[in-house]
């Protein structure tokens, strides 16, 4: 610590720091410790043409100042006397500095590094078999800044296994340990902060976007991983670029301009920039004089907080500049440590006292470190006091500080081990360490990287250099706070950027050209579906699903059938309970009349059976509503069928006996009437029902239906059908019934009736008539009716064809048993009466003579 005498010459001297009296402020960037810590910092940088000139392996002459650099430099070596003045971290032992300028330039960076492997206390390197015994004049180094350095520095070091913690070299080669097994840094690496990069034009729905880069190896790296984030979340790259270089003289114009071009012809509203601060400084300086116009930048850390860039006349006319800064901890005591450094660089006593205590061996090898830095005052660098990579030096040097406690073993009465510690041997320690700095706890990961929070920085100008603004942080996701961004843009409009407009709910990109950012919306139709936002086609549903046109999901389908509920049904069934009723009605008065002339007639016994066949008809009608199911599909046909079968079989009785009656001659009417009566009728019917038996049977078993459920027939609903395997074979169902009736109705149709006595013929014909018409319809109404009401088709025809037989043959006769039971009589039925034989023979007489 400072003691009251120098703080007096402190306050002395800062009285006279304006005055421009030399400084000795450049013998103040080495000390001698027990152990060393290397130090690259940009304390200078080389003209343009400082190394473009250069024709022998020479030092280029480096007369620009760097500000940051020497408080770079300057937070180094309050680090290492906090440290030197702690009692539990290094016992007992004093670290030492030495520090050097890279000019930010890799050939000025080589010199000193060649210095750091240097035996202890000389300028030789030595060449050996072994290192591990080998005692380099530094254990550690800390720097440089930039990735370009570190990339030439870093394999340097790795050789000899030295541990290297950079400050700001972010590139994320710098993470392969198989080419920088040394190397280590307190900054996070370039993909973390592309990774927010990406995220911030998500966050504001920018999408179409160029991107440029430095043409080194920091920008095309970067420019890589940019690509690869992009395309994973959908952001394209209208264009992609590389600014040169301010090293050549004829052709940097000339490409900067092509750059520009390219950018402004893409129409893009926003340019991600991932370039050094001399790239960018070239880019906007032609940007400027062209009066280009104004866009958003996405900055990287290397030149967001540059002075080269900031200073840059006109630089508020490029637009909205956004980028991300790493946050470390606020190090209050720095900007006093700087005055007080100050002060005591233009005592010339402690000058004096200085320049005996810390005379190095290099002078005559590297030159005066920083002769500039002797010619600053306190305004020059008050501007960068609270730079966001002071506090990466900060922790660099502690990181080194806490893996020397650990190789050495310290604890509170100090470090055991005496043997002094090589750079190898510390490495060791340095993989996955955990240290303290500033309040904060960091730690290296695997590939020697830590893990940071960003702020989100805007540019605010207020005067002729920015201010940086907080809008916003990342620490895994971004977190914004639009309202305190000021856009570039009239009435501070957030600018758009994006190559085509977003698609609404329920529709798709259709990509045009190249770019997936540029498309057309398409709709969704129906049984598709929008799964993302982000989605190139429209998802189909599953077969149990459906969905309408546009949808962002698809709905469960329900299963449709005929339902005992739907209109249509309910009017089957008050029908069914029509022709039912009627059935009961009429079969309840042969019953009660089965010895009437009447029902003797219509056949007595197989009258009544006719009728319990007719009312089975009717109650198979109840088979075809409701969810089909296998045995309700293997039973409609046969259940329907089979006691039709039996009904017409009995009506084709009916009609044979009128035939034999009405037209053969009576020797063959009264024998063949007989077989057409008694046991032989119901061998008859029984004969018919087993064909009709025989036929279903086959039917069930070569073709049985099958109950299916039809995914595709109704847009939202699911049918369940039974289907028919073959048409043909249902149509040879209906056969032997179709057979009956035509015969009946041949047999029916040309009979006369005579005189005087009831025509038992014309009803039948007109029950096969309505039978007739009947089933005709039914073919094509099958046909071409809806699959969902198809059953309801076979429900009408079978009690429309029950209702036709009962109009046509039966009521007639229920008719006159109620309303005219006087002609109930042999006579008018039976053809018995006196006069009948004598009527039947004169007929027969009268056919012969003729």
């Amino acid at each position: 610590m400072l003691g009251p005498a120098v703080l007096g010459l402190s306050l002395w001297a800062l009285l006279h720091l304006g005055t421009g009296a030399p400084l000795c402020l450049s013998q103040q960037l080495r000390m001698k410790g027990d152990y060393v810590l290397g130090g690259l910092f940009p304390l200078s940088e080389a003209g343009e043409a400082g190394l473009s000139s250069r024709t022998r392996p020479s030092s280029p002459v480096c007369t620009r100042f760097s500000s940051n650099g020497l408080l770079w430099a300057l937070a180094m070596k309050m680090a290492v006397e906090e440290i030197n003045n702690r009692s539990d971290l290094l016992p007992g032992l004093r670290l030492g500095y030495d520090l050097f300028d890279t000019c930010s330039e890799p050939v000025v960076a080589m010199k000193p590094s060649l210095m750091f492997l240097a035996k202890a206390d000389s300028r030789d390197i030595a060449a050996y078999c072994n290192y591990t015994r080998y005692q380099p004049r530094v254990l550690a180094v800390i720097g440089p800044h930039s990735s370009e350095l570190a990339v030439v520095t870093g394999k340097f070091f790795g050789f000899f296994l030295m541990p290297q913690v950079s400050y700001g070299a972010s590139m994320e080669l710098l993470s392969a340990r198989e080419t920088f097994p040394s190397f280590f840094r307190t900054v996070p690496s370039d993909r973390v902060q592309l990774t927010a990069a990406v995220e911030l034009l998500q966050e504001f729905g920018w999408n179409w976007v160029a991107a440029l880069g430095s043409d080194d190896e920091y920008g095309r790296q970067g420019l890589g991983i940019f690509s690869t984030l992009a395309a994973a979340h959908s952001i394209c790259i209208a264009h992609e670029g590389l600014v040169p270089l301010p090293h050549a003289d004829g052709p940097l114009l000339g490409k900067v301009q092509d750059v520009l071009h390219q950018v402004n012809q893409s129409s893009v509203q926003v340019v991600l920039l991932f370039a050094s601060a001399r790239a960018a400084h070239a880019l906007f300086s032609y940007s400027i004089s062209s009066k280009l116009s104004s866009k958003v930048w996405v900055a990287s850390e290397a030149w967001l907080t540059s002075d080269l860039v900031m200073g840059l006349p006109g630089m508020a006319q490029v637009g909205t500049v956004l980028g991300f800064l790493q946050r470390g901890a606020q190090l209050h005591k720095f900007s006093q440590y700087v005055k007080t450094h100050l002060a005591l660089a233009a005592d010339p006593v402690f000058c004096a006292a200085l320049g005996e205590r810390e005379q190095g061996l290099e002078e005559d090898v590297v030159g005066r470190r920083c002769p500039q830095c002797d010619c600053i005052t306190l305004q020059n660098v008050s501007t960068g006091l609270n730079h966001h990579q002071t506090f990466s030096v900060y922790a660099a040097v502690y990181s080194v500080a806490q893996a020397l406690h650990n190789t050495l073993q310290c604890n509170a009465s100090g470090c055991p081990m005496q043997d002094p510690v090589k750079p190898w041997q510390l490495l060791e320690n340095m993989y996955n360490l955990t240290f303290h700095a500033g309040g904060l706890t960091l730690h290296f990961n695997s590939n020697g990287n830590v893990d940071m929070e960003y702020d989100l920085k805007l540019w605010v100008w207020q005067g002729p250099v920015p201010e940086l603004h907080d809008v916003g942080r990342f620490n895994g996701s971004l977190w914004t706070d639009s309202l305190k961004i000021r856009w570039h843009t009239s009435n501070n409009q957030k600018p758009v950027s994006q190559c085509s407009r977003q698609c609404q709910e329920g529709q798709v990109r259709r990509v045009k050209g190249f770019h997936s950012c540029c498309y057309d919306c398409v709709d969704c139709k129906a049984g598709s579906y929008q799964k993302s936002p982000d989605d190139l086609a429209c998802s189909f549903c599953n077969q149990d699903e459906w969905s309408p046109e546009r949808s962002t999901s698809c709905f469960r389908r329900r299963l449709r059938f005929l339902a005992w509920g739907e209109p249509a049904v309910l009017l089957l069934l008050l029908l069914l309970s029509l022709a039912l009723g009627l059935v009961l009605a009429a079969l309840g008065l042969f019953i009660r009349h089965r010895d009437s002339p009447l029902v003797q007639a219509s056949g007595g016994p197989l009258a009544c059976f006719g009728l319990v066949c007719l009312g089975l008809v009717c109650l198979s009608v109840l088979l075809f509503p409701g969810q089909p199911s296998p045995a309700l599909c293997l039973a409609q046909q046969p259940s329907s069928h089979l006691p039709l079968t039996g009904c017409l079989s009995t009506l084709i009785l009916q009609a044979a006996e009128i035939f034999v009656e009405s037209e053969l001659p009576l020797s063959w009417a009264d024998r063949l009437s007989g077989c057409l009566r008694g046991p032989w009728a119901w061998l008859v019917v029984l004969l018919a029902m087993l064909v009709e038996a025989a036929l279903c049977a086959w039917y069930l078993v070569a073709f049985p239906p099958e109950v299916v459920t039809d995914w595709r027939m109704l847009p939202t609903e699911a049918l369940v059908h039974c289907r028919t395997r073959s048409w043909v074979s249902f149509g040879l169902v209906h056969a032997t019934n179709a057979t009956l009736a035509f015969l009946c109705f041949l047999g029916t149709f040309l009979v006369q009736s005579r005189p005087g006595r009831y025509n038992r013929a014309r009803g039948l014909t007109f029950a096969m008539l309505a039978y007739f018409i009947t089933w005709v319809s039914f073919v094509p109404l099958l046909a071409n009716v809806q699959v969902v009401l198809r059953p309801a088709v076979q429900m009408g025809a079978l009690l429309l064809c029950v209702l036709g037989i009962l109009a046509a043959f039966h009521l007639p006769r229920c008719y006159l048993l109620v309303r005219q039971p006087e002609l109930n009589t042999p006579e008018f039925f039976l053809g018995r009466g006196p006069g009948d034989a004598r009527d039947r023979n004169d007929g027969d007489t009268g056919n012969r003579e003729t």
